[in-house]
């Protein structure tokens, strides 16, 4: 039966961890305004949508401490809402991204563009960022179907197997969360005020 639940889900998690960064991927190409809707630019998000990341990470700290405290029902309580931060950092990225301009690092004034002044003025950080910020959305695509399969192994009561699975999930999702802070503070110079 414990594996019934895993093989039940197996195909869902599988489609929703192809399906989500595909929506993704297609939604961030479109920008509302540039197709002529009158919407405002939902510029005020990125500060929020970290500090999501940011609280996402505090609650999986938590989580862990709370396992290892033995305290089952407050780590399930954490994880949901670990899972609920990241849906909703998930839900604000897009909807920024789809109302506002594209930011690049090191456009100091701001047009959009990156001329050689601009890239001499960053100087070799913007590699940095540039790697961060690519660990930061490759990773977040896998965690996708590592977050699934942990939490359905404990929904499955295959606490074993859960916690094999978990010790890698945590690491990786506790990256994702960090670095979505970084990349919005190493960013957040350039965006237009």
């Amino acid at each position: 039966m414990e594996n019934t639940v895993e093989t039940k889900y197996k195909k869902l998690i599988i489609a929703v961890s192809i399906i989500i960064p595909l929506a993704v991927a297609l939604l961030f190409g479109v920008n509302l305004r540039k197709l002529g809707y009158d919407v405002e630019p939902l510029t005020f998000l990125p500060p929020i949508y970290a500090g999501i990341n940011a609280l996402t990470a505090v609650v999986l700290i938590a989580a862990v401490w709370a396992i290892k405290n033995k305290n089952r029902n407050l780590h399930e309580g954490l994880m949901k809402v670990a899972i609920g931060c990241s849906l909703a950092f998930l839900v604000m990225y897009v909807a920024y991204h789809m109302t506002a301009n594209t930011v690049y690092f090191g456009d100091i004034n701001h047009d959009g563009m990156l001329n050689e002044a601009e890239k001499t003025g960053v100087g070799t950080i913007r590699y940095v960022y540039y790697f961060i910020l690519f660990t930061h959305i490759s990773l977040s695509v896998i965690i996708i179907p590592l977050v699934l399969f942990t939490y359905v192994r404990a929904l499955a009561n295959q606490f074993d197997k859960h916690k094999k699975l978990a010790k890698i999930t945590f690491p990786i999702w506790l990256y994702v969360a960090v670095t979505g802070v970084v990349v919005y503070l190493m960013i957040s110079p350039y965006y237009a005020n």
